[in-house]
């Protein structure tokens, strides 16, 4: 690690990191670490329904180390997603606690990133099973980066959040109506709604099974 370079005010964008790796600036590790560092620093701030243990995230940055990072595309690159997608082991809430359960497989999209070396750091607040464009339908909610008396937008307002604030360098949410595009664009990134059937819905809790697209 260059000691000159303050991981502190580390962007995470993708550029930012496979530069850091391509000159061994900063480790998987080391990002983890950071992560982790932002997302204590915040508290409880809304924006997590569960956030896997440190230990498991940097045993999972470890692993990367010793494989070939030119062969994964999205090596090293922290991300999270809306909790209506599902990881196996872990519980899924759609924000709705009294539904909780655990999948027993993960979601197709999930696995295809994290295959590429992608590191999952955890799963977000939505509104209450993505039916919502605000993004304070459920017991703990966001707020909007920029202004806590302003919406987050949602559905997939926890993942816009995290993405904005600096937490992780992409998310997956959900997207019917807007779903992922207007949180997004309420805390200043862009959202994604790909062609319905690019991507694989499998894993997922549905809002409108027809129209349902995982950006």
């Amino acid at each position: 690690m260059n000691s000159n370079t303050q991981i502190e005010t580390l962007s995470l964008s993708f550029e930012s990191l496979k530069q850091c790796y391509k000159n061994d600036v900063f480790t998987a590790v080391d990002v983890v670490n950071e992560i982790f560092r932002r997302i204590n620093t915040r508290g409880e701030d809304g924006v997590w329904t569960f956030v896997l243990k440190q230990s498991e995230v940097l045993q999972r940055a470890k692993d990367l180390m010793d494989m070939d990072a030119a062969s994964l595309p999205l090596y090293g690159i922290p991300f999270c997603v809306k909790d209506n997608i599902h990881i196996e082991g872990y519980p899924t809430t759609a924000s709705c606690p009294s539904i909780a359960f655990i999948p027993e497989k993960t979601a197709l999209v999930v696995k295809r990133l994290m295959d590429a070396g992608a590191i999952l750091v955890g799963k977000n607040t939505m509104d209450q099973f993505a039916t919502g464009l605000v993004g304070v339908r459920s017991p703990e909610h966001p707020v909007n980066l920029f202004d806590p008396a302003y919406i987050p937008g949602g559905s997939s307002s926890g993942s816009a959040v995290a993405v904005s604030a600096g937490l992780v360098s992409f998310a997956l949410g959900s997207d019917t109506g807007g779903s992922g595009r207007i949180p997004a664009a309420l805390n200043n990134i862009v959202g994604v709604k790909p062609t319905p059937g690019v991507l694989s819905t499998d894993g997922m809790v549905y809002a409108n099974r027809s129209f349902d697209c995982m950006p």
